[in-house]
C-alpha cells in the first residue's frame, strides 16, 4: 500500500471524526525502507475499559508506535483510533529528536489491522499521540529536531464534544504533558471531565492545572 491507500485506512470518507487525522506522517510513508524494520506490533491485552463508555472520549500518549497498538486494541470496545501526529521524517541515515519511522511503520500495521474491523460510522474517538514528541534534547547541531506540539486545533474543541455527546475524556498515559494541559483545560471549563490511565487500571479523575510558566504567559497576554 502507498500512503495515501493507509491514509484512507484510518481516515475512511463520511466517517465521524476523521477530519482530525493528520495527513503529515502519510506523506513520506512509502518512501523510506528503514519502515520494514519496526515489525513486532501486538495489540495489548486485559486493558481496562468496557463497552458502557458511550460518552467518553480517550486520548492516547504512549511514546512512540505504542499509542496505535493501544489504539488498534481500543476497537474492540467501538473506539475509532484517530492519529494526530504531527511530526516529519528526518532523511534516512540521520539522526532525529523524534523516532517518527516507527510510528510510520505501525500506521502501516494498524492500516492492515482496521482493514479486518468492522466500526460504526460514529464510533467515538480515541487520539493517538506520540509522547515523545516534545523531546527537543539535541546532543548536537546535526541532529535533525522533528519535535512538535498539539494545539486546539488539532483535536476537536469542548464545544463540539459536548455538542457530540461526549461528557469526558480519558487520557492514557503516566502524567499530561504541558501541551495537552493546555487544551483540557479549556475542556475542563466547558464541564466536561479528565481522567488518567495508564491503561489497565480503572481511570481517576484528575484536576488538571497549567503549568506556573504558562499562568505567567496567560497573565502577560491578558
Amino acid at each position: 500500500m502507498v500512503g495515501k491507500e493507509i491514509y484512507k485506512i484510518w481516515a475512511p470518507e463520511n466517517t465521524k471524526w476523521t477530519n482530525w487525522v493528520r495527513p503529515v506522517p502519510f506523506v513520506a510513508i512509502d518512501m523510506y525502507s528503514r519502515r520494514n524494520e519496526f515489525n513486532d506490533f501486538c495489540i495489548p491485552q486485559n486493558i481496562f475499559l468496557n463497552n458502557e463508555m458511550n460518552n467518553t472520549a480517550i486520548i492516547i500518549d504512549l511514546p512512540e508506535y505504542q499509542s496505535i497498538e493501544f489504539g488498534i486494541a481500543l476497537t474492540k470496545f467501538g473506539f475509532r483510533p484517530i492519529p494526530v501526529y504531527n511530526g516529519t521524517t528526518e532523511q534516512d541515515g540521520a539522526l532525529a529528536t523524534t523516532n517518527n519511522y516507527s510510528v510510520e511503520a505501525a500506521l502501516i500495521w494498524g492500516a492492515n489491522e482496521l482493514k479486518n474491523i468492522e466500526l460504526k460510522q460514529d464510533a467515538n474517538p480515541a487520539f493517538l499521540l506520540d509522547k515523545n514528541r516534545t523531546n527537543r534534547y539535541k546532543m548536537n547541531q546535526t541532529i535533525f529536531d522533528n519535535s512538535w506540539d498539539i494545539y486546539g486545533q488539532d483535536i476537536p474543541s469542548a464545544d463540539y464534544l459536548k455538542n457530540n455527546n461526549i461528557e469526558s475524556v480519558i487520557v492514557i498515559g503516566d502524567s499530561i504533558q504541558r501541551d495537552l494541559r493546555k487544551i483540557l483545560v479549556k475542556y475542563q471549563k466547558k464541564g466536561i471531565k479528565i481522567f488518567l490511565s495508564n491503561g489497565y487500571e480503572i481511570p481517576k479523575k484528575v484536576k488538571v492545572k497549567l503549568a506556573l510558566v504558562d499562568v505567567f504567559k496567560k497573565e502577560v497576554e491578558d
